[in-house]
């Protein structure tokens, strides 16, 4: 039998993007997961649908550039047996994956969709309500996290099947184990919003570790490593300069750097605010370093199991928890080891292979 043809799109950010983060490095991994299936995968689109402001002239610009893009798709095209699309959601509707998927009569997939009856008034409405509706049109929505299941239940179109695909590391095998004996490690793009909040946590954290070490009679000599670069770099920079040279900023790492920062480093710190889920916790947790971070939802379906402190509490819990695990070599040696089980248990890419290829089959028989 010859190989299945997928088109695989994501509204969101294209897998070719020029910028690195969590969404293009899951574009990537999904397009490998396919092939790995044995599939031939097209990149269908590099046309982005995103509004982060929520702006109707862009909405309107946007829709003008996806029928244009649909119309064009849908003449030149080769043959194809299945459309998988992307992180469907209220800023970056998939506005061509159903249309092209329609007009070719093939099923139509969605990995990591969302559904946000609020955002169906106000400034998003038009394409919180396209994102409902190619939500609809798929036949399989894999989900990646309990908070998008449980939305994507209460909406689900007939006889809609929705798959748990847990977010995964494109390996086989975990990487070495650190030694959990060199500095802190923070991992974050520098940009405004949520990112830039973690880092403004991290430094209140930092502050209240000091006065947690001067209450106790000792001095602050901990150390924190920070890899990421981005557009908001000036702002960090001032918010970690009071501690002078115990945080150094390492910049933009590439796979194999990022690799030498996990496996030198004693424990992961990065708040979390209003993360998805955070590959980085991923990647942290397989070279089995403790994870310091606060309880939210996205955050629960990745991090081993334990007790995370509330985003209520603040700074001062994270610092108790970074100053419990700086102290104490035993606990995190304790932590290591299961941390790193949880993911090749359940974050790997051959279980990640596993369950996405368990639910296409069927949706290829008709097509072949």
């Amino acid at each position: 039998m010859s190989q299945p043809r997928v088109a695989f799109y994501a509204p969101m950010k294209a897998p070719t993007h020029p910028t690195p983060s969590g969404d293009r490095a899951m574009g990537r991994n999904l397009m490998a997961l396919l092939a790995e299936g044995g599939a031939e995968v097209t990149l269908a689109s590099e046309l982005r649908i995103y509004d982060k402001q929520g702006d109707a002239a862009t909405q309107a610009m946007l829709r003008q550039q996806a029928e244009a893009e649909s119309a064009r798709l849908i003449a030149t095209l080769p043959p194809l047996d299945l459309w998988v699309s992307y992180h469907n959601y209220y800023k970056a509707p998939d506005l061509i994956g159903p249309a092209v998927a329609r007009a070719r009569g093939i099923p139509y997939v969605q990995i990591e969709s969302t559904r946000a009856s609020k955002r169906l008034t106000g400034p998003w409405a038009g394409f919180a309500e396209a994102a409902h509706r190619a939500a609809d049109q798929a036949a399989v929505i894999f989900y990646q996290t309990q908070q998008d299941y449980e939305t994507l239940a209460r909406d689900r179109a007939g006889a809609q099947r929705l798959v748990h695909l847990p977010p995964f590391l494109p390996l086989e095998d975990l990487p070495e184990a650190s030694a959990l004996q060199g500095p802190m490690l923070a991992a974050g793009m520098m940009r405004p919003g949520d990112k830039l909040a973690s880092y403004a946590l991290i430094a209140e954290t930092l502050h209240q570790l000091d006065t947690l070490h001067q209450m106790a009679g000792r001095a602050g000599d901990w150390r924190l490593l920070i890899a990421g670069d981005g557009p908001a770099r000036a702002e960090v920079e001032a918010l970690v300069a009071p501690f002078g040279d115990r945080v150094k900023l390492l910049g933009q790492l590439d796979t194999e750097a990022m690799a030498r920062a996990y496996g030198t480093a004693s424990l992961f710190l990065w708040p979390g605010v209003n993360e998805a889920y955070g590959m980085v916790y991923l990647e942290a947790q397989a070279h089995g370093l403790p994870v310091v971070a606060q309880d939210r939802p996205g955050l629960r379906d990745v991090l081993l199991p334990g007790r995370y402190p509330s985003p209520q509490v603040g700074a001062q819990a994270l610092a108790e928890a970074v100053a419990r695990l700086l102290d104490n070599a035993s606990e995190r040696a304790r932590l290591g080891p299961r941390a790193r089980h949880h993911i090749a248990a359940h974050h790997l890419r051959p279980a990640a292979c596993a369950t996405l290829w368990s639910a296409l089959p069927p949706l290829l028989e008709n097509t072949r």
